[in-house]
């Protein structure tokens, strides 16, 4: 368990821009909460009451298909945030929020988050950014389940978890734990066997490398202009 949570908080994106003691406060509004792997935080459609902030560990968000198959939004990692939507608008939260390992989360209440943007309007304008970040990496990612083909369809979730939890170093992006096959699936709306099959494709010709559960893009810029 974190023994600061000040700490933590000054790396989180809507964060950074405030000062030590405003961080200090925020601490003391929130508190921590621990959940083990395959644990579901929120739940589609409940009221949404709170801002989750992660300070260790990592989430997946999904929603479930008519058919009950899982179709997995987005994966969230330490200093990522979620449940802003239902926050901001009021309404039920929109998807699932699900333990990838344990995770140790810093919850704030709602009516205090939203006391935090009118006090302090750099965390709404970092807000907006974030919001905004988000709703291209949702723009790509429709463009992809719409109009590529199935290799296609997997290049955009590897840039996607390259962008979201990839290290970048001179040109060459590190994911050091690749979600399971089957979440990949999930995400590019296919099959396992075409992830592995198009995975070892990659690899083949270079544009990949897999070294058990790390992935590496040796030339990130080629590799995103070659499947933009």
């Amino acid at each position: 368990m974190l023994e600061k949570k000040d700490e933590f908080l000054k790396y989180v994106p809507i964060f950074t821009g405030l000062g030590s003691d405003t961080l200090s406060k925020i601490a003391q509004l929130g508190k921590l909460l621990v959940y083990p792997p395959e644990a579901l935080i929120l739940m589609e459609h409940e009221t949404g009451s709170a801002l989750f902030v992660i300070a260790k560990g990592s989430v997946k968000v999904s929603r479930v298909s008519e058919d009950g198959r899982e179709v997995i939004l987005t994966m969230l990692v330490e200093s990522d945030f979620f449940g802003e939507m239902a926050i901001l608008d009021g309404l039920n939260r929109s998807a699932n929020v699900t333990a990838m390992e344990e995770v140790e989360i810093f919850m704030i209440q709602r009516a205090d988050f939203l006391d935090l943007l009118y006090t302090h309007p750099e965390v709404s304008i970092a807000l907006l950014q974030e919001l905004t970040k988000r709703l291209r990496a949702a723009d790509m990612k429709i463009k992809s389940l719409s109009l590529k083909d199935a290799e296609g369809k997997v290049a955009t979730v590897i840039l996607q978890l390259a962008d979201d939890i990839g290290r970048i170093r001179n040109g060459k992006v590190e994911i050091e734990r690749l979600p399971f096959q089957h979440d990949l699936a999930n995400m590019a709306g296919t099959s396992r066997e075409t992830i592995s099959r198009t995975l070892h494709s990659f690899a083949k010709r270079g544009y990949i490398e897999l070294e058990g559960t790390r992935l590496i893009i040796p030339n990130y810029e080629a590799f995103r202009e070659i499947f933009r």
